[in-house]
């Protein structure tokens, strides 16, 4: 059995000084794959995806700013269209001209503001919990959804998510079968959470969220338009994005390959043998039809 060899480094973009994990496939012309993380995790949500497919493909994963080992500057403005901005320039200092994308819950927003920029980069996706439609936020998500500062109470609202009881509840919620979770996930998002000017950060990107509901339309119409090569990989207990969003893809993508799982939130965390052949069997596909 072949397990990655994957490297952890940090590249400039502009003030941002970015991490990211990236593994060593054994060839050179290896599809490759962005691993595009949710709130409130980091890069290391993908840790195990990339030792059991990295050794064949090249998957890289960075921290968004406000998130993980990223390091951003006093007075970053934090919102999403900011959160795409550097990824778009951490593509572009890689040198990445074509790949797929793994989109997970905020990494859909940042994905689909990245392909909206530069459709001739997207190879396909590989949508994960990542919604695009009104019908896949559930009624919490869209009271979520609704919060704005001068709401009183919404900060706190916010602010009860971001604590443990709250970040464990993400994980936990929906899993059928809960002892497959490893607590190291919930864990190390808190220890990150807790840093210094982190809660804020989240409250900022909260209040802000509201951009990406009003983007569905855009969205979806790229997608009819470009129609990529798409595979969805999807935890039906989800208490954020149900099940009717997975299916609401296929209005666009009708050719696009869905696969539902009985689980949370954090499908990877429980089902990593079911999901992983899915994408190498997909990234086989995409990059013979590019080829």
């Amino acid at each position: 059995m072949s397990i990655a060899r994957t490297v952890h480094r940090h590249l400039d973009v502009d003030d941002v000084r970015v991490f990211y994990r990236e593994s060593l496939p054994d060839r050179d012309d290896a599809p490759v794959l962005l691993l595009l993380h949710g709130f409130p995790s980091a890069s290391h949500q993908f840790r195990r995806l990339i030792d059991a497919l990295g050794a064949r493909y090249r998957l890289i994963a960075p921290d968004y700013p406000g998130f993980g080992h990223t390091q951003a500057p006093e007075g970053f403005t934090y919102s999403f269209d900011r959160l795409a901005d550097v990824m778009e320039g951490f593509v572009q200092r890689l040198g990445l001209t074509r790949f797929a994308m793994y989109v997970f819950d905020f990494g859909a927003p940042v994905g689909f503001r990245l392909a909206e920029r530069h459709p001739e980069r997207i190879a396909g996706l590989v949508v994960q919990n990542g919604n695009a439609y009104a019908e896949g936020l559930s009624q919490a998500a869209r009271d979520f959804v609704a919060l704005r500062p001068e709401t009183p109470g919404a900060e706190k609202t916010v602010r009860d998510l971001l604590t443990p009881s709250g970040t464990r509840f993400q994980y936990e919620s929906g899993v059928a079968h809960p002892e497959l979770l490893a607590p190291d996930g919930w864990t190390l998002d808190q220890h990150f959470l807790d840093l210094p000017g982190r809660k804020e950060a989240q409250v900022a990107l909260a209040f802000d969220y509201h951009t990406n509901v009003e983007s569905y339309d855009r969205w979806q119409a790229w997608l009819r338009r470009h129609t990529p090569p798409t595979l969805i990989v999807w935890g039906t207990g989800d208490p954020f994005f149900p099940e009717p969003g997975a299916r609401a893809y296929l209005r666009d993508v009708p050719d696009a390959e869905l696969h539902l799982f009985e689980t949370g939130h954090f499908a990877l965390e429980t089902h990593l043998a079911d999901i992983a052949p899915l994408v190498a069997g997909f990234l086989d596909r995409v990059w013979c039809e590019k080829s």
